[in-house]
């Protein structure tokens, strides 16, 4: 059964005029706390009440002096993002709402057994136009600050279902991650930090519609999240249609950046791979897949995702029977290959459901089956972390191609 829950706003104090704690690094607090004439000890207690012991409010920082405490006050708040609903789903997903400053995101708590996740959001909307995903239809909003996606990792260890589990971190909730690369980098950092929050890296996975550059810029990081793939085709013609940013970086130029990326002993590239009846979830699709994999070299485990129905969007997933001969086609050949699980259904927090949509929303949707451009659709080109902070970046949508078109143009890049 499914109940909505009016949650208190996690971040005490209002926030108008002063700035916000969560996001800031230790060196950021050390500078602004010498700018008050403060030793700089004072920055790692900050930090750890901040992070590790996430305190509520100042008060319940007591290893601050009390003159500090009241200073604090009146020029910083702890800036966690407010809560405007949280719903719990028959399953014990739970799905945040947050209300931010000219937007709104959602992030999702999935306990398991073993371990809990986190899916968290990075950014309020999205401008990549994917068609199977209900976000698509919010359009573009905002890039989300570093402590924003941080602000959802900390509410949701609030959570009583977390307790001591351990916790995985993905950045695959609302918004393209490596269009927003410098808040979602920075706010990976702080989410590593054994002195703050202190989740390992190898339980933090970045999920990527196919930002090519973004890519590349990450395998030069000297710590990064592990990599997702959102593929979902395994040919240019359909991705082309289901996912607009394929038309920029191919399939072949996409995989090829992921083979690239400098992996540890153990790790893998995973590809998520969204099935959709009709569309990309036959045998040969399969046989495809492995083909690609095989052609790159590429070290990858595949995640297959069954469609999520919702919001009036013209897919279905395909029936059990075809999925598990999909799966058992890869794994016999030896390509390591799950099923996702379909959590929170019942709350619309599974993969692809997360939106707060308005009747913006139902005329996207008309003007994609009238095959138009729609009207909010920007057209500046963005790159990954440019004027990120400033939440003014853009990526540019192309007009949807009839197949013929992009028949054609699929058949060029192989060559035909």
């Amino acid at each position: 059964m499914t109940r909505n829950i009016e949650e208190p706003v996690p971040a005490g104090v209002p926030a108008t005029g002063r700035a916000p704690l969560v996001g800031m690094s230790l060196e950021a607090m050390r500078g602004m706390l010498a700018a008050l004439g403060e030793p700089s000890y004072r920055a790692k207690q900050l930090y750890q009440w901040v992070y590790a012991r996430r305190s509520p409010d100042f008060e319940g920082m007591t290893s601050l002096s009390h003159g500090l405490r009241e200073r604090l006050a009146t020029t910083h708040h702890l800036g966690r993002p407010e809560v405007g609903r949280a719903q719990s789903s028959a399953d014990g997903t739970r799905k945040y709402l947050y209300k931010l400053p000219g937007g709104k995101a959602e992030s999702v708590l999935m306990p398991e057994p073993r371990r809990v996740t986190f899916c968290i959001s990075s950014q309020a909307g999205c401008a990549l136009d994917c068609r199977f995903c209900l976000t698509a239809l919010m359009g573009f909003g905002r890039h989300l600050t570093p402590g924003e996606i941080v602000g959802q990792v900390l509410t949701m260890l609030d959570d009583p279902a977390v307790g001591e589990l351990p916790v995985n971190v993905v950045f695959m909730g609302m918004g393209e991650p490596l269009h927003n690369y410098d808040n979602v980098l920075e706010a990976y950092r702080l989410l590593i930090d054994q002195m703050g929050i202190g989740i390992p890296p190898r339980r933090v996975t970045l999920s990527t519609a196919g930002m090519v550059p973004g890519i590349l810029r990450l395998a030069k990081e000297a710590s990064r999240p592990r990599l997702a793939i959102s593929l979902n085709a395994t040919t240019d013609e359909i991705r082309d249609q289901i996912m607009p940013i394929n038309r920029k970086h191919p399939i072949a130029e996409l995989l090829g950046a992921a083979a690239a990326m400098p992996l540890g002993p153990r790790e893998r590239v995973t590809l998520e791979y969204v099935m959709l009846e009709g569309v990309n979830a036959e045998l040969v699709d399969a046989r495809r897949l492995l083909g690609l994999v095989r052609k790159h070299d590429l070290r990858a485990k595949v995640n297959l995702i069954p469609f999520n129905p919702g919001g009036g969007l013209d897919y279905k997933a395909p029936p059990k029977e075809k999925i598990m001969a999909f799966h058992d086609l890869l794994q016999t050949a030896g390509l390591s290959c799950y099923t996702r699980k379909n959590r929170g259904r019942d709350i619309s927090a599974a993969c692809g459901q997360l939106a707060v949509l308005d009747g913006a929303a139902s005329a996207k949707l008309d003007a994609r089956r009238r095959g138009a451009r729609p009207a909010d659709a920007p057209t500046k080109p963005g790159g990954p972390g440019g004027d990120s902070r400033s939440g003014r970046g853009r990526v540019a949508k192309s007009k949807r191609p009839a197949p013929g078109r992009a028949r054609r143009a699929g058949d060029r890049r192989r060559g035909k």
